[in-house]
């Protein structure tokens, strides 16, 4: 099977709850175990500046998280895990992206967009409170996916908008400087479970109704009896429907057990009995990986060295990536100057040329562009790169007489005139 990259990040700016765990960590660590996906994870502290102001909390919440993804299981000799702010390429291809990436594209992003919108209602001016950072950071998201050309990052659907984002501005890089970048995808867990939180709502530090992932046991056990629930006595039907205590048994409990507590419910059991039963699961999972990170929790040395051997090792795929970005945006030693020159009028004289390239999909493609960079022929998918290419070679050999056998696996995207030229001049070099 072929190799999709992952990536996921986690912002350094709190600590873990049990929606965290439930919603992201468990589902990404499993994933992370699958033999064709080559998974990246990193500590986003980059990220977290952008909203905390408290030195000493990025630094705690790193270090909690962390030690949670350590302790749910990931194994960081089978993933690269790493912190954001060891990979100094990251930053400098995040200037490299700004450099391509239009201001409207920018303007239009939520969290700059729900910003504007709240000064705007409360008469302030639209920008008071924005900074750089919260305008810049779809490019800085955006740096973390393409440095590793990831092919999926998983997300929620409010996340979407950052993911196309980033796949635009890797087409505007690719189209100035060449085929650098995969576009990546999206990839939405529709059957993540999103918990409920100590008071009904969903579980967020927004709302201040999280319980620690790994809060001690007896914190846990007073957490989730003071979840609210109504009034119906002991002995009274219960409703599973929009039960909190239900919800968040669920996320942790067999289909059996599930349907168990559901008896239990309309057999009347009494919340304070189905509020220890719901802790004494959670427990049950939870309480094997606590042991593992208290023990981390105690050793920070252990997972800093974790972290750098992480840092290594993306930096080993990030260091040669980004001097082949420098050297294509013209990031060169001077004296390389002469064969620049003669590069630049070669280029100049060959006029068009073909790109292949392999998309998320796995499929390969190419495309024809002319000498200013437009787009002339575009092809559909190829399950091969041999296949891209005997095809290349047809449209080389034959020119625009190639373009009726293969016309069902290209979509030209110019007038027929100006895609015959570029066509010709292969035939004049072939010749």
């Amino acid at each position: 099977m072929k190799t999709q990259r992952v990536l996921t990040g986690i912002t350094t700016s709190g600590t873990p709850h049990l929606g965290n765990y439930v919603g992201a960590i468990r589902p990404t660590v499993r994933a992370s175990r699958l033999a064709e996906v080559e998974s990246f994870y990193f500590l986003a502290d980059y990220h977290a500046l952008i909203k905390v102001g408290e030195p000493a909390r990025v630094q705690r919440s790193t270090l909690e998280i962390a030690a949670t993804w350590l302790a749910c299981g990931l194994d960081p000799e089978r993933v690269t895990f790493y912190r954001q702010s060891d990979i100094p390429e990251i930053p400098e291809l995040t200037w490299l992206l700004t450099c391509v990436t239009g201001k409207g594209l920018l303007n239009r992003a939520h969290a700059y967009k729900a910003s504007v919108d709240k000064n705007t209602a409360t008469g302030e001016e639209p920008d008071a409170g924005v900074t750089a950072g919260l305008f810049m950071y779809p490019v800085l998201m955006a740096a973390d996916i393409l440095m590793f050309n990831a092919h999926q990052v998983p997300v929620g659907r409010d996340q979407i908008q950052h993911i196309e984002m980033a796949r635009d501005i890797a087409a505007s890089f690719n189209h100035l400087y060449g085929e650098h970048f995969t576009l990546p995808e999206a990839a939405i867990e529709e059957h993540v479970a999103t918990l409920p939180g100590l008071d009904g709502r969903k579980m967020s530090k927004s709302y201040d109704n999280t319980i620690p992932l790994f809060a001690p046991r007896e914190q846990l056990r007073k957490l989730i009896m003071g979840i609210v629930t109504d009034s119906r006595a002991p002995g009274e039907p219960k409703s599973t429907e929009g039960s909190a205590l239900f919800q968040l048994y669920q996320a942790f409990a067999t289909p059996e057990e599930t349907m168990a507590l559901a008896k239990a419910y309309a057999d009347g059991i009494a919340w304070g009995d189905a509020k220890l039963r719901v802790f004494e699961r959670l427990d049950q999972e939870i309480a094997p990986m606590r042991q593992v990170y208290d023990e981390l929790i105690q050793d920070p040395a252990r997972i800093e060295q974790i972290l750098l051997a992480g840092a290594r090792k993306a930096r080993a795929i990030a260091t040669p990536f980004t001097a082949r970005l420098r050297e294509a945006v013209g990031l060169r030693r001077l004296d390389s100057a002469q064969a620049v020159v003669r590069q630049t009028k070669s280029s100049k004289a060959s006029a068009p040329a073909f790109k292949q390239y392999r998309e998320s999909d796995g499929l390969f493609y190419f495309k024809l562009l002319d000498a200013a960079g437009q787009l002339l022929l575009q092809s559909k998918g190829f399950a091969s790169p041999r296949e891209a290419g005997q095809a290349i070679a047809r449209l080389q050999q034959l020119g625009s007489g190639a373009l009726e056998t293969l016309q069902p696996q290209l979509e030209p995207a110019a007038d027929s005139g100006a895609l015959a030229q570029a066509l010709a001049h292969f035939q004049s070099v072939e010749g």
